[in-house]
């Protein structure tokens, strides 16, 4: 055990059961550990480094920003912050940003402003958030209480109160839950991640935002880890050719950096009024600059290549020997494999190659650009490695 490992076990807080690997160096999908063994990156900090390890273009957006002021505070205007809710809203068609840390701070900004809007235009009896049965928002207390599954929530209770699940692609199911409940919005994933990368069933989703507009209900969709390209489009809900009213993201969009954000349609851009909300870091121009940086370069060429990569990785792992399905949507993909996620997983590792799991499946999310030949060498082993 190095010092690296002895001093983490020693004083980080015991919340990761860590795999025996200590990355302290990469370049795009390559990652490298302090024994000097080689790894190609298939999780890329959980759909975080969009753009592979020590990404020129973002170090160097990064990089100027800290040279001219890494902080300020939301009392005064920066330009990237601007920058990039500009960029954004142009992209997506959205009004509003408001700018965060991380994923679980942009959905409870996402849930604030539907209770809000809800409340305004129903009565303050009209709070309930209705997610789904295998969803994941998070872990503060009010979005694992958002979250849909019960084992996240078994030690941390009494949980925030407001929230109901109902189960995923059962419309009836969904128009009984929403019949019984005063309803200040609706929250869902198109792709099911942390639930076993599970993308929702077209029809479903239609039938869920036709409730929403029929009812004046907002609709959140909630891309903390679908969004920023990760499924074939810069949105996952673009796929289904939907309308939300707040769509909340976070991981890819920074790059590797601590940002969420939370965009507002034209309907809810107003909810929020000064001091209704705020982070003291949000918007930082450091974190601003590097999402910048990666937003402007998720392009039409880049998305078609993700839909090429995300093909081959489904056509070559499918059937294969130990593969008992293969499920995703761009580089969002789950492996369900004969033998235990985990152990297939560990010899990814002795074999150079990093994956995620996700329930009972091996999970990729690799870099949005990853070479396609380093793509071929990573599917190659972790093919051997689902092998019986």
């Amino acid at each position: 055990m190095s010092y690296i490992t002895e001093r983490d076990k020693a004083f980080v807080a015991d919340t990761y059961a860590r795999f025996p690997v200590e990355i302290v160096s990469g370049k795009g999908s390559v990652l490298y550990g302090a024994d000097g063994k080689e790894y190609i990156d298939m999780g890329s900090g959980i759909g975080v480094t969009a753009f592979g390890a020590a990404d020129d273009a973002w170090v160097s957006a990064v990089s100027e920003q800290l040279g001219r002021v890494a902080h300020t505070s939301n009392l005064y205007y920066t330009e990237p912050c601007g920058m990039l809710a500009e960029l954004l809203c142009k992209k997506t068609g959205m009004s509003k940003v408001f700018f965060s840390n991380s994923g679980a701070e942009a959905n409870e900004c996402a849930i604030k402003v539907a209770r809000k809007y809800s409340s305004e235009k129903k009565g303050d009896d009209c709070f309930t958030v209705v997610t789904l049965e295998n969803s994941f928002h998070g872990r503060t207390l009010t979005t694992l209480s958002a979250t849909g599954q019960a084992h996240y929530h078994e030690l941390f209770n009494p949980l925030t109160p407001g929230f109901v699940h109902t189960p995923a692609n059962n419309i009836e199911a969904f128009l009984k839950t929403v019949a019984e409940h005063k309803v200040a919005g609706v929250m869902i994933e198109c792709v099911q991640g942390e639930g076993g990368v599970l993308p929702l069933e077209k029809d479903f989703i239609l039938a869920v935002e036709k409730y929403c507009k029929d009812t004046d209900t907002p609709l959140i969709i909630d891309e903390v880890q679908t969004g920023n390209g990760r499924t074939g489009e810069l949105y996952a809900y673009m796929n289904f050719g939907i309308e939300p009213d707040i769509v909340s993201t976070a991981k890819g969009i920074g790059g590797g950096l601590p940002l969420g954000a939370t965009m507002l349609s034209k309907k809810v851009e107003g909810v929020l009024g000064h001091g209704d909300h705020g982070s003291t870091f949000g918007g930082n121009p450091v974190a601003c600059a590097g999402g910048y940086s990666i937003i402007s370069r998720i392009d039409e060429k880049l998305l078609s290549e993700i839909k090429e990569k995300s093909k081959y990785i489904f056509d070559t792992l499918s059937g294969e020997d130990g593969v008992l399905g293969v499920s995703g949507m761009g580089l969002m993909i789950g492996i369900k494999t004969e033998k235990k996620a985990i152990d297939v997983v560990n010899k990814c590792i002795e074999d150079g190659v990093l994956c995620l799991t996700a329930k009972d499946k091996v999970r990729l999310l690799p870099a949005l650009n990853i070479p396609m030949d380093t793509l071929v060498r990573a599917i190659d082993v972790i093919k051997r490695a689902c092998a019986l």
